[in-house]
C-alpha cells in the first residue's frame, strides 16, 4: 500500500476541487464484510491525471462520468484517474470491504456478555480507504450524504441527525469537513438523549454497560454542558454542526476522536469497578478536550499534517483550562503536571523526538508517529507558557481571528501565528520560531548569591535556548506553633535569560523554580533547597507546587543526579502524608513500573517492592475511617501491583473484600488474579472460574492477562503463539496477552523469548498493521530485560529488519529507555 507524501498532497489539492461524497454503506452483508458504494463529484481545475484512495476486499465496478473504469487498474489503494479533462466529474465505486478487529476502518466487535454486535469506524489519519473511496487528505474538504443500511433493531449514529425508514438511517448533509472526521458508529446502542440550547445531545453505549451510562449520565451531561457553555463565552464563532452525541465505543485504541458532532471515546470510561475522583477527572478532560476540537480541528483543519499539533495541542491547553473554570474539577493542572508533563519531557530526550511544529513531515506513515507527548503535552505546555507571555485577551482574541478567516476550511502554522500577532504587540513570529521549531527539554537552575546583612540575590543558569516566563517560588519554615509546614514568602515573576541578579532578601528555606508550573523545563535545587525537599517535602502548601517539585525528584532520578533509592526514600517519608490523588498516583506509578522493574537491579528490587507494600499499608490503614476513598482504592490497587507474597491479597480474593473496605468489584479481582498468577499462587482452573464470574469482554481481557502471567512453559508459548503466531487477537486481546507475558519475577523463564521477539514483532507488524504494531513496539517489547544484550538485539533489529514506521518508532523509544536505565544502574 502507498503512502500519500505531502508533495502528491500538494499537487492533488492544486489539481481537484472535491464538493460532495454521497456514501451507501450496507451493514447487513455478514460478519467479515460490507458493502460500499460512493458517489463523488468533484472537479479539476486542469487536464491531467490523479488518483482516488481504497482498500476494498474486493472492487466491484468503477465508473468515471459514465464509463467504466478496470477495477483491475487498482494500484495497491491507489485507483488511477487518467486523462481527466478540466470541469465537473462523476466518480462511483462499488466496493466490498473488510471489517477490522483493530480499531482500525471498520470496527467490528461482539460483545461477550450479551452476543449484541456494535460497528464503528475510526478513520484518522488515512484510514477512510477502508470504509468507501475517496481523496484522502485533510485539506480536500467536501459534504458528506451518508446512508446506511443497519439491521433493524440497531441505531446508527452519523456526523449528524439522522431519519430511519425500513432499515436505512439517512443522515444530514454535513458542512465541508476532512475525510477522516466522517463517522458512523451502529449497533443496538442504549441511548441517554437530552437537548441543549436547542442542539439534541446524546450518550450512547453497549447495552451491557446500559446501568453503569445511567448511573453516570447526570455527570457526564453536567460536564458536556458545562464546557460547551464556556467555549461559547471563549470562541465567538458559535457550536458549528447540528447535534452533539457522544459514544462509548468497544476496543477503541485512542482516548476518543473528536468526530464532528459525534465523539467517539473508548468504553472504559464508562465505569463498571471503583474510581478515584481524579480519574472521574480525567474522562472529564478528555469530553472537554474533544469539545475544543469542534473548532481547532474540525471548523479550522490543518492543510497537512505537520501542523497536528495545531489540533491537539490546542484541545489540550484548552480542556485542562476550562475544566478548571467551568467544572468541580478546578485543580486539573496538578495533573497535567504529574502526567502529561512527564510523557512530554520524556519523548522530547529521546532520539525520535521532534519540534511541536516540525518542518519534515513528508508522509501520512511519518504523521502517524507525531501522536506523542510532544505533540500534546509539550504543545499544550508550550501554548500555556505563551498564554502566560501573551496574557489570555490577546491570545483568545488572536484564536476568534483563526477561527473567522480560516472556518469550514485549512490553515497552516504560518496563518496560526499571522492571527495571534494581529492581536498584540509582542513578536509572537520569534517566540514561535524558539518554542516550536527547536527540541529537547531546558533545565533551569538556580544559584542564590550571599549579598550583605544577610541577604541574597538570585540567578538562574538556562541550559537550553527557550525564553521562559517563570515564577521563583520562596519558601520559609512556619515557626508558629505547629511547625512543619513550609510558607510561601512571595512568588517573584522573572523573565529568562536573566540579566541581573534579582534580590530575594533572606535565604529562603527553598527556592523552586517554575513555581506554578507555567512554563515547560526541567528545574533543579540548589543544596540547601534540595535539603529543605528531602526533609519537608510534604509541608509545601498547595498541590501544584507539590507536583512540580516531585517532577524534578523524577527528572533527577532519569537523568543520573538522583539515586534511584532516594526518590523511593521521599516516597516513603512524604507520601503518606500527601492528599492530591494525582500525585500519591503518579509517584507510586514512576516508582513501581520505573524504579523497581527498571532502575533497580533484581538483587535490589525485593527491598524497594517491600518499601512500596508497607508505603502502601500505611496508606491504607491512614483511610480506615472511610473519608477518602479514592486515596485508599490507589493504595489497594498498588498494594496488590507491589505484593511479593501472595497470602495477604489472596485472603481479599477469598473473602471478595479488603479488611474495612472495599469490597472487591470486577477490576480489583481480576488485578489480583494477575498478581497471583505472576507468583504462581493459582491456576488456569481459577481464571476460568473469574471469567464464568465475569464474561464481559473486560473479563475477556482480565483472563488474557492472567493467563499470560502464569509461570508456566506452556502458558507462556500459548500466549506468544496467540500474540505473534496466528492474527486471531483482536487490538484489546493482543495487549492484554502483551501485559502479562513479560513479569520481572519470571525472567529465567522468559529470557528465550527476548531473542525472539525482534523478529516476530517485525513480522506481525508487517501482516498486521500500525493498530497492532505500536501495541507490540509498547506492550509486547521486554522493558524488564535491562541489560547489554536486549539492546544490542534491539539495534540489530533496526539496522537489519526493516521494521515498518509504527513499529521502528516504538523501538526507538523502547530502547532509549533500556540504555537511559542501564545508565541509571551505572550511576
Amino acid at each position: 500500500m502507498s503512502v500519500l507524501t505531502r508533495d502528491e498532497a500538494q499537487t492533488r489539492a492544486e489539481f481537484l476541487d472535491v464538493h460532495r461524497y454521497t456514501i451507501d454503506l450496507d451493514l447487513t452483508r455478514g460478519d467479515d464484510t460490507f458493502d460500499s458504494r460512493t458517489l463523488i463529484r468533484f472537479a479539476a481545475r486542469v487536464d491531467g491525471d490523479t488518483f482516488v484512495e481504497l482498500k476494498p476486499a474486493e472492487l466491484r465496478s468503477v465508473t468515471l462520468d459514465g464509463h467504466p473504469l478496470d477495477p483491475e487498474a487498482l494500484d495497491g489503494n491507489r485507483l488511477p484517474l487518467k486523462d481527466l479533462t478540466a470541469g465537473e466529474h462523476e466518480l462511483r465505486v462499488d466496493a466490498t470491504m473488510r471489517y477490522s478487529r483493530t480499531g482500525e476502518g471498520m470496527h467490528r466487535f461482539t460483545d461477550p456478555t450479551d452476543g449484541e454486535t456494535y460497528v464503528y469506524t475510526q478513520l484518522f489519519l488515512d484510514d477512510v480507504q477502508r470504509v468507501f473511496a475517496a481523496f484522502d487528505q485533510p485539506d480536500l474538504k467536501a459534504v458528506f450524504d451518508l446512508s446506511v443500511k443497519a439491521p433493524q433493531d440497531w441505531t446508527v449514529l452519523t456526523n449528524g441527525i439522522t431519519e430511519q425508514a425500513d432499515g436505512v438511517w439517512k443522515a444530514a448533509p454535513t458542512p465541508l469537513i476532512s475525510t477522516y472526521l466522517v463517522a458512523v458508529a451502529a449497533g443496538p446502542w442504549h441511548s441517554v438523549r437530552t437537548e441543549h440550547r436547542g442542539l439534541p445531545f446524546g450518550l450512547h453505549c453497549r447495552r451491557s454497560l446500559a446501568p453503569y451510562l445511567d448511573a453516570d449520565a447526570d455527570e457526564l451531561l453536567d460536564i458536556t454542558r458545562a464546557c460547551f457553555d464556556r467555549y461559547h463565552e471563549k470562541f465567538d464563532e458559535p457550536y458549528p454542526f447540528d447535534s452533539y452525541d457522544q459514544a462509548f465505543v468497544p476496543e477503541f485504541n485512542a482516548g476518543a476522536m473528536e468526530n464532528p458532532g459525534l465523539v467517539t471515546f473508548r468504553d472504559e470510561f464508562v465505569y463498571r469497578s471503583a474510581v478515584t475522583d481524579t480519574e472521574r477527572q480525567t474522562r472529564a478532560m478528555v469530553i472537554a478536550h474533544e469539545m475544543a476540537h469542534m473548532w481547532f480541528g474540525d471548523l479550522v483543519t490543518l492543510k497537512w499534517w505537520d501542523d497536528i499539533w495545531l489540533n491537539e495541542s490546542f484541545a489540550e491547553y484548552m480542556g485542562y483550562q476550562t475544566l478548571t473554570e467551568a467544572t468541580r474539577f478546578t485543580d486539573t493542572w496538578t495533573d497535567f503536571g504529574v502526567t502529561r508533563k512527564s510523557w512530554g519531557y520524556d519523548a522530547d530526550q529521546r532520539p525520535s523526538t521532534h519540534p511541536v511544529a516540525p518542518e519534515a513531515v513528508d508522509d501520512t506513515a511519518s504523521a502517524l508517529l507525531n501522536f506523542d507527548g510532544i505533540s500534546y503535552a509539550k504543545g499544550a505546555s508550550a501554548l500555556r507558557q505563551l498564554v502566560t507571555w501573551l496574557g489570555e485577551k490577546d491570545f483568545l482574541a488572536g484564536i476568534n481571528t483563526h477561527f473567522a478567516r480560516h472556518r469550514f476550511a485549512n490553515a497552516t502554522l504560518a496563518d496560526f501565528i499571522d492571527n495571534l500577532a494581529a492581536a498584540t504587540d509582542r513578536d509572537v513570529h520569534a517566540w514561535a520560531d524558539a518554542w516550536l521549531r527547536t527540541t529537547g527539554v531546558d533545565t533551569l537552575t538556580p544559584r542564590i548569591v550571599p549579598g550583605e546583612h544577610g541577604t541574597c540575590a538570585l540567578t538562574v543558569d538556562r541550559a537550553g535556548s527557550r525564553p521562559h516566563r517563570v515564577a521563583a517560588g520562596l519558601y520559609d519554615r512556619d515557626l508558629g506553633d505547629d511547625g512543619g509546614q513550609l510558607v510561601l514568602r512571595e512568588r517573584l515573576h522573572l523573565d529568562l535569560p536573566q540579566t541581573d541578579a534579582h534580590p530575594i532578601g533572606k535565604r529562603p528555606a527553598l527556592l523552586l523554580l517554575n513555581d506554578g508550573d507555567l512554563s515547560y523545563a526541567k528545574v533543579r535545587f540548589d543544596p540547601e533547597s534540595f535539603e529543605t525537599v528531602r526533609k519537608e517535602l510534604s509541608g509545601l502548601p498547595e498541590p501544584l507546587t507539590r507536583a512540580v517539585v516531585w517532577n524534578a525528584l523524577r527528572d533527577a532520578v532519569r537523568d543520573g543526579e538522583l539515586a534511584p533509592g532516594a526518590y523511593l526514600e521521599a516516597a516513603r517519608a512524604h507520601l503518606p502524608l500527601e492528599t492530591d490523588l494525582a500525585i500519591v498516583q503518579g509517584v507510586l506509578a514512576f516508582a513501581s513500573t520505573y524504579i523497581t522493574d527498571r532502575y533497580l537491579t533484581p538483587e535490589e528490587r525485593p527491598a524497594a517492592l517491600a518499601t512500596l507494600s508497607d508505603l502502601c499499608r500505611d496508606l491504607i490503614r491512614r483511610t480506615e475511617d472511610g473519608d477518602n476513598p479514592g486515596l485508599r482504592l490507589i493504595a489497594v490497587r498498588h498494594r496488590i501491583d507491589v505484593a511479593a507474597h501472595p497470602d495477604t491479597i489472596a485472603a481479599w480474593l477469598a473473602d471478595g473484600t479488603v479488611p474495612g473496605g472495599p469490597e472487591l468489584d470486577p477490576e480489583l479481582r481480576w488485578r489480583i488474579l494477575a498478581r497471583l498468577a505472576v507468583l504462581g499462587a493459582t491456576d488456569e482452573a481459577a481464571i476460568a472460574a473469574e471469567l464464568e464470574r465475569d464474561p464481559s469482554a473486560t473479563g475477556q481481557e482480565g483472563a488474557a492477562r492472567c493467563r499470560a502471567a502464569l509461570p508456566d512453559p506452556e502458558a507462556k508459548a500459548r500466549a506468544w503463539e496467540a500474540m505473534f503466531g496466528s492474527d486471531t487477537l483482536s487490538n484489546y486481546l493482543f495487549t492484554a496477552t502483551a501485559q502479562g507475558f513479560w513479569q520481572p519475577e519470571q525472567a529465567d523463564l522468559v529470557r528465550e523469548y527476548v531473542g525472539r521477539y525482534y523478529a516476530d514483532a517485525v513480522a506481525v507488524a508487517d501482516r498486521r498493521g500500525p493498530a497492532i504494531a505500536e501495541a507490540a513496539g509498547r506492550w509486547a517489547f521486554p522493558a524488564h530485560a535491562v541489560d547489554a544484550n536486549t539492546l544490542r538485539l534491539g539495534e540489530a533489529c533496526l539496522r537489519d529488519a526493516d521494521p515498518t514506521p509504527a513499529l521502528r518508532r516504538k523501538l526507538v523509544d523502547q530502547l532509549d529507555d533500556l540504555a537511559r536505565a542501564l545508565r541509571v544502574r551505572e550511576a
